[in-house]
């Protein structure tokens, strides 16, 4: 922890998008004992609705007033992503399946360098907080097509960290924990049912609006999981699904 936090308990930055796997890390940091310190990013997603619930997990945790939301509109004036540039179509899942579901194929849903800055924020943020850990959802089994979502790139930015910050040369560093990066969607629910997290306050709607589509590739990955989970989705979805 860094010498200038002379607090004994433990700090945690987390990157809470507002969405389903974001709020669970949030519930498990907090489960794990940790002070939580909520970051988000209003980087121009269609999806922008999501703050708004991040803003209300944090008021669920009793941590609004440390919640820190960062502008990153830059992303959406380089475009690149469905999620940043409105004239690519969010895809949807047909039959069954994602239309990004090869292997080889990165989904048009990645945006270049997301996570990678997301990352850097969040150990500016860590060190002055004297947070030791930062908490984010990525997940390698839903999203395996997002090269920044992989076990290599989250070890390779740790390594990054211990090189780059005070905290680091002092030998005392900051982890990047990735509770859910071998979890299914179920598995992820599941956990968060047990612990509480709250989960009708989530979106995970790549098309923004105030009900969920319900068709987009997110929406059906997460109402797949909470069936699986044999739970019920608690959020709202056109068409009263």
């Amino acid at each position: 922890m860094n010498a200038s936090n002379n607090l004994e308990n433990k700090r945690a930055v987390v990157i809470l998008s507002g969405g389903l796997d974001s709020t669970t890390c949030m519930g498990l940091a907090k489960e794990a004992g940790y002070e939580l310190y909520p970051l988000s990013f209003d980087y121009g997603q269609r999806h922008k609705i999501e703050i708004e619930n991040a803003k209300q997990v944090a008021e669920h945790y009793g941590v609004g007033r440390r919640h820190k939301i960062i502008k990153l509109d830059f992303l959406r004036d380089f475009g690149g992503s469905a999620l940043t540039d409105e004239r690519i179509e969010v895809p949807q899942i047909v039959n069954g399946q994602a239309p990004h579901s090869e292997e080889s194929e990165i989904p048009v849903t990645y945006v270049p360098g997301r996570n990678l800055l997301f990352l850097s924020i969040a150990t500016s943020y860590a060190e002055v907080t004297g947070s030791e850990a930062i908490y984010i959802g990525v997940n390698a089994l839903d999203y395996s097509g997002y090269p920044d979502c992989r076990p290599a790139f989250i070890h390779k930015v740790e390594e990054v960290i211990a090189l780059a910050t005070k905290v680091g040369v002092e030998g005392k560093g900051i982890t990047i924990e990735t509770p859910l990066m071998e979890w299914t969607k179920a598995q992820i629910i599941e956990e968060g049912l047990k612990i509480g997290v709250p989960y009708e306050l989530t979106t995970s709607c790549y098309n923004g609006k105030a009900e969920a589509c319900g068709e987009c590739d997110s929406c059906r990955l997460r109402l797949k999981g909470f069936e699986e989970a044999g739970s019920t989705d608690p959020i709202a979805y056109m068409g009263e699904r």
